[in-house]
């Protein structure tokens, strides 16, 4: 089972790695089973805009079948997150439908999400909280009842958060990617594709093809016509 799940993770770690709205180290001297993340928020319409919140991520060896774990090392002053950074988050519930929550399967973990889709869930909860039953309950009555004053908290965990920007690293200001190069302007280059497209689909005896067709269907002309003549006269 350990070398299952050390194969996923690893196929999940590379896939991340060149993703821009997040920075993940492995922790233990490279272990697969533990990692340290910054969560990176890049949406001008978010409270957390700019925010690089430091998590950490485990995961034991019965990984897919059974969720990771998450936290901030820094709690947010957020309706759904505990005082010690903890969530509570469907995805991260162990697989099957709660009766006494009332959370449907689909709604809870399955070998089918992954790292990425437990990233996403956190980055959408932190700008649309689930207030009906909060893990913060002063969090969730600000954010009910007084939004510019919630507003106010993300933007002090924002500032905070950035203190734990690693030296060196650029945080992104958009996740739109790079335009593609300019087509060099180049004569060579253009009379070459001028020249591929007069080809394209010929041959060079194609032209002659053509006659022959031509002549062919001229013979086959000439005959239908004398044989009408024959049989008129």
């Amino acid at each position: 089972m350990s070398a299952g799940a050390k194969q996923r993770l690893m196929s999940e770690y590379k896939a991340l790695e060149r993703e821009k709205w997040l920075k993940i180290e492995l922790c233990d001297g490279g272990s697969l089973f533990r990692w340290n993340i910054g969560l990176i928020v890049v949406n001008s319409e978010s409270a957390f805009n700019g925010g690089y919140f430091k998590a950490e991520m485990t995961f034991t060896d019965k990984y897919p079948f059974l969720p990771p774990t998450f936290k901030f090392v820094n709690p947010i002053y957020h309706p759904n997150i505990y005082s010690d950074g903890k969530l509570c988050i469907s995805i991260l519930h162990p697989p099957g439908e709660d009766e006494q929550s009332g959370e449907l399967a689909s709604e809870r973990w399955s070998p089918l999400q992954g790292v990425e889709s437990v990233l996403r869930s956190v980055l959408l909860l932190l700008d649309d909280p689930e207030i009906s039953s909060p893990a913060n309950v002063d969090a969730g009555v600000m954010y009910r009842d007084s939004r510019a004053n919630y507003n106010q908290k993300a933007k002090e965990a924002v500032e905070s958060s950035r203190k734990d920007i690693p030296e060196g690293f650029i945080m992104p200001t958009t996740l739109e990617s790079a335009p593609p190069k300019d087509i060099p302007d180049d004569d060579t280059f253009w009379n070459e594709s001028e020249a591929e497209e007069d080809d394209f689909g010929a041959s060079d005896s194609s032209g002659d093809d053509f006659d022959e067709m031509d002549e062919d269907e001229e013979g086959e002309e000439e005959e239908e016509s004398e044989e009408g003549q024959e049989m008129e006269e």
